[in-house]
């Protein structure tokens, strides 16, 4: 599944799509800060957060964050899994994709592995990187 970046020939661009966890503090240049999970991080105060957004139902399914446990080895399977899920939420995907050609966004989560979240393949996906992976059976071509 593929996510275009593109509409109306207008690309996003990978510097207007930041990655922060909630526990950082919030800087001038973040841009819009948007928080993308389900959940309220804990022990943050709403203050604190200085969140613009709060777009809970891009967030992974409960069913699929407990399956994905941040667990590395899920990760190719969990990406594919969650663009399966965003896919129906168009209207949300097109919000973030409309802010990010507009400026900087920050979408904020708080996963601790910073490699292994829901903030980054939804950037992957609002950049239009490819979500699918090749089928552990394909071979490739000699």
């Amino acid at each position: 599944m593929s996510f275009g970046a593109t509409l109306m020939g207008k690309k996003i661009m990978a510097d207007n799509v930041k990655l922060k966890r909630a526990y950082e503090p919030s800087a001038a240049d973040d841009g819009t800060r948007i928080l993308i999970d389900r959940l309220w991080p804990r022990g943050v105060k709403k203050i604190d957060a200085a969140i613009d957004e709060w777009v809970k139902d891009i967030a992974p399914s409960t069913a699929l964050r407990k399956w994905f446990g941040h667990d590395p080895a899920r990760w190719q399977e969990f990406r594919s899994r969650y663009a399966a899920e965003v896919s129906k939420h168009p209207a949300l995907l097109k919000r973030l994709r409309t802010l990010a050609r507009q400026g900087s966004i920050t979408l904020v989560y708080s996963a601790h592995d910073e490699d292994h979240n829901d903030a980054v393949a939804l950037r992957g996906f609002l950049l239009g990187r490819q979500t699918k992976r090749t089928p552990r059976t394909a071979r490739p071509k000699a």
